[in-house]
């Protein structure tokens, strides 16, 4: 077992029926709190934008709002690239490209600013938890909208029950822990 993965175990809480009845939340709070578990994660995280020798391989970092972007904003920087937020819908404040999607809870919608990612850009999405792919889906249509191209996606926790990988259409995925 890696570090990255003992720290999910050891450091992840269940928090049955949040945000609604029969929903089990994974309350990653405990882990951002851990230094030695957070440096864990963002280096398992950082992993995916490198190439087999080490380089990096990719030019941005996109998390989506929220968690994603506490996770995404440190692998940015131990990659040396810029971090791109993808926000809630009116939540960022020049002209976006916006996408409606399907949570296992409801419905939301996402924005990217349209000047985020230049055309050819090569990007690492990351958030913290792989459900049924909706955000997921949603996040890589904003990429593709402003020409860039999503490499690979990293989270820490892939709900494998949710099938959420499929959404992802074959885009390679590095999930630190599989539930």
């Amino acid at each position: 077992m890696t570090a990255a993965a003992a720290a999910i175990e050891r450091l992840v809480r269940d928090i049955p029926d949040f945000p609604k009845p029969g929903i089990l939340f994974k309350d990653i709070s405990p882990l951002l709190a851990d230094h030695d578990g957070f440096r864990a994660v963002v280096d398992g995280l950082a992993a995916a934008g490198r190439g087999p020798d080490g380089t990096v391989v990719v030019d941005k970092v996109v998390g989506m709002e929220a968690r994603g972007f506490i996770l995404a904003a440190p692998v940015a920087l131990a990659l040396g690239v810029g971090f791109v937020p993808v926000r809630k819908a009116g939540k960022l404040p020049a002209a976006t490209h916006q996408v409606s999607y399907d949570l296992e809870y409801g419905t939301a919608s996402l924005e990217l600013h349209r000047d985020a990612l230049a055309p050819g850009d090569r990007v690492l999405v990351v958030d913290d938890v792989l459900a049924t792919g909706g955000t997921a889906r949603a996040t890589l249509a904003l990429v593709g909208r402003c020409g860039a191209e999503a490499v690979g996606m990293a989270v820490l926790i892939e709900l494998a029950f949710l099938a959420g990988r499929e959404a992802l259409d074959g885009l390679p995925l590095t999930a630190l822990a599989v539930s």
